[in-house]
This record gives C-alpha cells, structure tokens and sequence, in this order.
C-alpha cells in the first residue's frame, strides 16, 4: 500500500469550485472520448448517506488501454476498463477504482475542499491521523505536464479570464491570490502482488498526480464556460455530455469485441 496527499490550490472560492469541477469532469470525460480513451456512465443518481447527508452517486467504467505502459498492456485484455465509484458530498467526496481482472488493485481518494492555500495540515486526522504519507503540493500554475496534453490556452501562466479578471498566475501565486481555496486529496493505492507491488503502485500514483495536474488546469482555463452556470446548469450539462460520451465509448469498444470475434472465427 503506497499512501499520498495531493494538496492543489485553485483561484476560486470553495462553493465556485463545486459547479467547475462538474463541469470539468464532464467535459474532461467527453474529449478524451475521442482520443480512444473513453468514460462510460453505468449510474448517476442522487443518494442518501446517514452520515454525509444529501449527496450523488456515480459508477463510470473507464477505459485505460492506451494510458498502461508496454509492460502492463502485454499481460492486460485487450478490451480494459477500470470500475470508477464515487460519492460526492461536497465539499467531501469519497472515489473507489477497482478493476475485475486484478482483484488486488485498488486505488482509494478521499478529498475535502476548504478555502485555504493548503495549510491545514490537519484536515485528514480523523481518516489518517497515525498513518506515514508523502504531502505533495500540485502547482497549476508551475508544475510540468506531459507535453502530449500541453495546450496553451489551458495554462494559467497564459489563460486570463474575461469574467472574473483572475489568471495569468505567476510563481508564488498561491501565497497572494485572492479567492484560494484547496483540493485535498487522501490517495490510497495497493496492488499486493510480489514483486510487482512497488512498481505499480508508483506508476499509478505518478498517473493520479497527472490527472489531479491536467484536470485542475482545465477547470480554472474553462472558468468562463461555466461561471455563470447554477446546479440545474451544470447537472443538465452533465447528463447531456454523460450520453453523447457513451455512444462514443459504447461504438468504440463494441467495434473492438467484433474485431476480436472475427479474428476468433477466422482463426478456428
């Protein structure tokens, strides 16, 4: 088990971030549709917690393929998806990712928002107060991400915004900038299988972190797409991208099945 803390700080306020990072989910999901890649949405529907409250439920199948290294797609199916559970009671969401061919692979995230530059160092006490973990700050603004996903109209050293005035943010950004606020993020990953464990469970994590870079990015370089938007906005937005993303993945890897049956015949 290799556990990390992932704290990214955003220009926005907490309850802005809550229609933004639906958005950006959405959105995010729809383009990489395109790419091969895709997010199929199984459920998403509101649901009750006895502890939480109010809150939504979302089970995605995401499709990995291309994103595994040449040692990992050689001993993988073909068609590969990972199971994705979420439960968002924001500002506290909790999301699993487990995946049927490796029973002994999960990953674990639990994240809570407040509106800080990522100061309290004691956010997580409850879920993890004993427990050793590497804190590692995430820089929208500064940090590297590969240059297959750079664009510049999603770097906010670049990205100015029309509606709210914020953007063009420089190093040091965070100790200055008003709105702030922080994503925490608690990630758990295991693989418990010998010999393989520690390698996996780095190369998932450098993958998370990543994801945490590029999806953040995005949310603040899209800011004037949503600012406007109220939840029933942005909710019907989602619905709206959630089906056009499912025909997409839903042709793409039914197309798949059929290849891998012919090619089953034809060998017979």
């Amino acid at each position: 088990m290799l556990l990390k803390e992932y704290r990214i700080c955003m220009p926005l306020t907490v309850d802005e971030y809550k229609i933004g990072q639906l958005y950006m989910i959405s959105k995010h999901s729809h383009e990489q549709s395109d790419r091969g890649e895709g997010v199929e949405v199984v459920q998403n529907e509101p649901f009750e917690d006895p502890h939480h409250g109010n809150g939504q439920f979302t089970e995605k199948r995401v499709y990995l393929n291309s994103k595994l290294p040449s040692w990992a797609r050689a001993v993988v199916p073909k068609i590969f998806y990972v199971t994705e559970k979420a439960w968002n009671y924001y500002p506290y969401t909790i999301t699993e990712y487990t995946c049927s061919f490796l029973p002994k692979f999960s990953i674990h995230i639990e994240t809570k928002y407040e509106d800080n530059k990522g100061s309290n160092n004691h956010i997580f006490d409850n879920e993890a107060k004993d427990l050793e973990r590497e804190v590692c700050f995430i820089d929208i603004a500064c940090d590297e991400i590969p240059e297959r996903y750079y664009k510049e109209s999603e770097d906010p050293k670049h990205f100015k915004s029309e509606k709210t005035g914020r953007g063009q943010l420089r190093e040091g950004w965070r100790d200055s900038h008003q709105p702030i606020m922080c994503s925490y993020k608690l990630v758990t990953v295991k693989f418990e299988v010998w010999g393989l464990q520690t390698r996996v469970e780095q190369f998932v994590h450098k993958v998370v972190r990543d994801i945490l870079l590029i999806g953040h990015r995005q949310a603040f370089a899209w800011v004037d797409e949503w600012y406007d938007m109220t939840m029933d906005d942005v909710r019907e937005y989602e619905k709206n991208m959630h089906e056009q993303t499912n025909i997409k993945v839903c042709n793409q890897h039914s197309s798949t099945v059929d290849d891998i049956e012919s090619h089953a015949q034809t060998s017979t």
